[in-house]
């Protein structure tokens, strides 16, 4: 029996839906589904009455998730302690940062936080999306830094996790500037020769925020992929090289914009093909008599008074 199916079958007991539950957990609701027929196959008998609708427990199933509670709370209590002991006399906060804030905003935000806030000791933890987010689930960072917009939410509880802004981040299309500092290639392209097209690879966040810009584009983008990666840092490198157009955070680009060695590859007069995000830092709000690391409550105290409304 894995511990995870115990905190699969708790979100069941409270969201009652296995599709809500799925997405909380972050696996397919397939996945979610068998998770929860293996904790049966364990225990030995039916968890969940599949009979009614909403979802509800049998008699059986309300104990299991009574204990599951129990169980979980004194294994989150045991790991903060163990925790605790391996950040002793340090009292260093954890981040899970995707990939690209992790170049990008990290850095610069960590700069700025040290002159507002005070000396910090931090450990970056450098990881996809998904796996920042799950970093943050299962317990193994303090923080979570990631993008967010409406169209791609993280799918965070907010009865478990609190969240605070961080500030904006702009991604828009980027191309190499030729030597009188002109864009290389030039949105929307043609049908009949379409822009080489440097695009993140299945599942990437920017990727899928990107989709969105091109979608709701007043314009037909005629675009050609010649390139994928993950990492926006990857896809920067490529259009330096004059490979073709990228959708890049500002962040990432903005060192090259006033190097001239990057442009826009909208030209005037064409509607902007950008869309602006939050970066938002997130935590798990401390549950019965769990304390929060020192520091790392420190700094969220911080943060929320930085992002009180005025």
């Amino acid at each position: 029996m894995e511990t995870k199916w115990l905190e699969d079958f708790v979100s069941l007991a409270e969201t009652r839906s296995f599709s809500r539950s799925a997405q909380l957990r972050h696996i397919t609701q397939p996945a979610f589904s068998r998770r929860i027929q293996s904790l049966e196959a364990w225990a030995g008998t039916d968890l969940v009455d599949r009979s009614s609708y909403p979802t509800r427990l049998t008699p059986a199933g309300q104990t299991l998730y009574d204990q599951s509670l129990e169980v979980l709370q004194a294994l989150q209590s045991t790991r903060a302690m163990l925790r605790g002991h391996a950040s002793a006399g340090q009292d260093v906060i954890e981040f899970a940062v995707p990939h690209t804030l992790a170049f990008t905003f990290f850095p610069v935000w960590m700069s700025s936080l040290r002159e507002s806030f005070g000396p910090i000791k931090s450990r970056l933890i450098a990881l996809n999306v998904h796996d920042a987010v799950m970093r943050l689930v299962e317990g193994g960072c303090d923080v979570l830094i990631a993008y967010h917009h409406a169209s791609q939410p993280l799918q965070l509880d907010p009865e478990r996790y609190e969240m605070v802004s961080l500030g904006r981040e702009v991604l828009a299309p980027y191309v190499k500037a030729d030597a009188e500092g002109a864009p290389l290639f030039r949105l929307p392209g043609r049908a009949g020769q379409p822009l080489p097209y440097l695009g993140y690879a299945s599942g990437a966040y920017l990727g899928r925020v990107t989709d969105l810009i091109l979608k709701q584009s007043g314009t037909a983008i005629h675009l050609d992929r010649v390139y994928e990666t993950d990492m926006a840092e990857g896809l920067k490198v490529m259009a330096l090289e004059g490979h073709g157009v990228a959708f890049l955070p500002y962040s990432a680009v903005k060192k090259e914009l006033r190097e001239r060695k990057l442009v826009n590859a909208t030209p005037p007069g064409m509607p902007g093909l950008e869309l602006v995000m939050d970066i938002r830092a997130y935590r798990g709000k401390p549950l019965g008599r769990e304390v929060a690391k020192g520091s790392a409550q420190a700094l969220w105290t911080f943060l929320e008074a930085e992002n009180a409304p005025e």
